[in-house]
This record gives C-alpha cells, structure tokens and sequence, in this order.
C-alpha cells in the first residue's frame, strides 16, 4: 500500500545577483518515487543534491513550484486548514541537531506534549504520565521529564526529538539528518531505536542520510540523488549490490571498508 507519492516535486529559488540581478536556482528537479506503508525509504546524496529540500516539501514546511504531493490516498499539495491539520498529525521530523529543534526554554514534559496540545488534544492520563510514557518508549528515564534540554547528551536529546515525533502517533516519520551529528557508538544505538519503534507501530520512515554504510542498516529501499534529480531508486540489496548509475558507484566506492575482503564475502552471502 503506498502511504505518499511525490510526482515531479520541484522546487526553485530566486537569487540576487551583487548587482541586484534577479537569478532563478533548481534545487530539486522533477523527483518522483513513493513510500509504500511500513517501510523505510533512504534518500541520500552528497552536499547540496537536494535531499533536505526534497524532505522539507514532502514535510510540508514547503511548497513546491511544481509538482504534486498525495498521502493516504488524498492530493496535499497545497492543504490548508483542517486538511494539513490532519497532514501534521500524521506526518512527523526528526532533525539534524536536537539542541537546535528543541526549545532550551521547556522542560521535556513540555515539548513532549506541545504536539498534542497543537491539535487540541488531551493526553491519556494527564500530561506528565504522557511524557513519561514516550520517555520509556525511547529508553529514557521517565523521572527527568522536568529537566531541560541542555542537560542531556546529544544522543539523549535526539531521543527526545524521536520521542516528540511519536507523540501524535504517526504514519511518516522523516529523519532528516538524524544520525549524522552524533558519533559511531551512539548512532548505532539510535538505529537500534527506530528499528525498535518501527517494528512496534508499523509506520514508515524517509530517512535522509549521506552516510550509505548507515542507510545500509536501516532502508528496504534507497533513493539516490545528485543534482536535485533521482539518479537511481531500487531496493536497498539491488543498489548496494549492483549500482546502475555512475555516481551511485562513485558513493559506493567512498564508504569506508576495514577488510575490504571481508566485506564482498558478506555481501554475497547476503
């Protein structure tokens, strides 16, 4: 079952030039692939190919020029009131850098629950048993919900920032980044997490990486973006073992290998 369809989704900014000049720029050009319900779809890329962009219109923190954007069998391309209410409730982010996402001023109970009472909504059991639930949810210790972001650790506080995601239970959580900022041994544990949390709840993840050997772990299938353009998209297994396009090689190629030996024998036993 497709749960979103992005078809020719393009977006282009206008710049100025030092002398005024008006200059038009293609982030993203004509992109088009779905996320089908329950699995982990990747899009990764190197700096500047229009991943983030692509994850920001299909989050609807912005428009499209062109394109259409369907979820859940409904056209949201340009969705206002009650029907991008509904969009929110159902459609997640989880961003690169916590600290940055997560208001220094609130306690976690508080961001916890501010998605909830954006919708009008009244947690089960009260708010402080509602942040503390999501806190366990994430492996957390539900007895620090009135702490403030600053006294966690960047892996804690992107578990908030999951956490914050789960609140209004879901369909699409897009991670945009998520992995990125924190080191080996903590994103390791962090992919454990949203395996965990998508094996329990069933939704779908877009998982916006430039690490391959991360997206490796974690993605059914895998988007490939240079350009602002989808160079290549197949199922994970088929991209990593048998790349069609020159740049996928070229990424590929790039991922750092401790035995490269060990590594192909793997990979043909996989």
């Amino acid at each position: 079952m497709t749960l979103l369809r992005a078809t020719d989704l393009t977006k282009r900014f206008v710049t100025r030039g030092p002398l005024g000049a008006k200059a038009e720029f293609t982030a993203v050009d004509r992109v088009s692939f779905e996320v089908r319900l329950g699995e982990t779809l990747a899009v990764v890329g190197e700096s500047g190919s229009g991943k983030s962009t692509t994850a920001r219109m299909i989050a609807k923190l912005m428009d499209p020029t062109e394109g259409t954007l369907e979820f859940d069998g409904e056209d949201v391309t340009h969705a206002k009131g009650e029907t991008l209410a509904r969009f929110r409730g159902n459609v997640q982010v989880v961003f690169q850098d916590p600290f940055s996402s997560l208001n220094p001023r609130h306690t976690v109970e508080r961001i916890l629950n501010a998605p909830l009472l954006y919708q009008g909504r009244t947690p089960k059991g009260g708010r402080r048993a509602h942040a503390k639930e999501l806190m366990e949810r994430v492996g957390l210790n539900p007895d620090h919900s009135l702490r403030y972001p600053a006294q966690f650790s960047g892996g804690q506080a992107q578990r908030i920032g999951i956490a914050r995601a789960l609140a209004v239970g879901p369909k699409l959580v897009i991670c945009d980044e998520a992995v990125s900022a924190l080191d080996v041994s903590v994103q390791a544990q962090i992919i454990e997490l949203l395996l965990r949390l998508q094996r329990e709840s069933g939704f779908s993840y877009v998982f916006i990486a430039h690490d391959l050997a991360v997206v490796r772990q974690i993605a059914q299938r895998v988007a490939v973006m240079s350009k602002g353009r989808i160079v290549e998209l197949g199922d994970t297994r088929q991209v990593f073992g048998d790349p069609q396009d020159e740049y996928t090689r070229t990424l590929l190629a790039a991922i750092p290998r401790i035995n490269p030996e060990w590594d192909r024998r793997r990979r043909e036993h996989t």
